[in-house]
């Protein structure tokens, strides 16, 4: 590995990745679940009554992180939770705890059907889908980072929980960071003339 291949980012519980250094040729930059959904007024998360400040307020860090990427020329994956139209796909568990609290997926609201169309970009929860995620994807053998101020949940201590349990046994499904640890390793992989060998 080259000496510009050996940069990091400062993580806890350990620096990341735990091999020493990024290879930006295998890394991946994955936003999950980035939908009005979660984090829109009229979305599934406001219509349950949530605090949108603390789903809304990654977009501002995500996109960052996101804008650099994406110059760096790192591959970039968008993810997002959506049914069939016909909602053959929605088992029926999940349709009836919907209903519940007054947010039915596959009902009429003021943008569309709830958790049905993709639609503006917008970021999932660390504690659901953003650690469903991570789990698949550690348990896979791929080295995980969470960048801690790009992903938000609906409770804060539900947030900091998530992020607590990827540290313990150190490190059990990788480690996390924050936005500005990553921007500092990708402005040091350009300094350093590293680019991706797929090219931008």
């Amino acid at each position: 590995m080259s000496t510009a291949h050996r940069i990091t980012v400062d993580a806890n519980p350990y620096v990341w990745p735990f091999d020493g250094g990024i290879a930006v040729e295998r890394t991946a930059l994955i936003n999950i679940d980035w939908q009005v959904d979660f984090a829109g007024e009229v979305g599934y998360v406001d219509t349950m009554g949530y605090d949108l400040s603390l789903t809304r307020t990654p977009l501002g860090p995500a996109r960052t992180v996101l804008c650099a990427a994406r110059e760096l020329g790192l591959f970039v994956v968008h993810t997002r939770e959506g049914h069939r139209p016909d909602l053959s796909d929605l088992p029926a568990n999940k349709r009836w705890r919907s209903a519940r609290i007054g947010a039915e997926i596959g009902a009429a609201g003021p943008r569309g059907r709830i958790r049905h169309y993709p639609s503006h970009l917008h970021r999932h929860t660390t504690d659901v889908c953003v650690h469903t995620t991570l789990r698949e994807a550690n348990d896979r053998g791929y080295e995980c980072l969470v960048l801690s101020d790009c992903t938000g949940a609906t409770d804060y201590s539900n947030h900091l929980a998530a992020l607590k349990m990827i540290t313990m046994q150190g490190g059990v499904f990788g480690a996390h960071s924050t936005s500005a640890a990553v921007l500092e390793a990708f402005g040091n992989l350009t300094q350093a003339g590293v680019t991706p060998s797929f090219g931008r």
